[in-house]
């Protein structure tokens, strides 16, 4: 089973806007095989979502659940 992940900004451009990664079952996985299938993430500070909620922690996941990439961003 694969998760459908989709990025959004600098993330995208590195990443491209939806991917397809192996089911992870939690977000500290998704992470870990993001890092080997794009390297150049491993510099880059993103947030992850699930569900449209920006999570702090670790988090279950699954083939539901709907997932982004978020980048860096400050507000004014």
């Amino acid at each position: 089973m694969q998760l459908k992940v989709q990025a959004f900004g600098l993330l995208a451009e590195i990443v491209g806007n939806n991917i397809i990664v192996d089911k992870q079952t939690d977000t500290d996985s998704l992470k870990k095989q993001l890092a080997v299938q794009f390297p150049s993430l491993v510099d880059i500070k993103y947030a992850i979502a699930v569900d449209k909620k920006i999570i702090a922690g670790n988090t279950l996941i699954n083939e539901a659940s709907i997932i982004a990439l978020l980048p860096p961003f400050s507000g004014g």
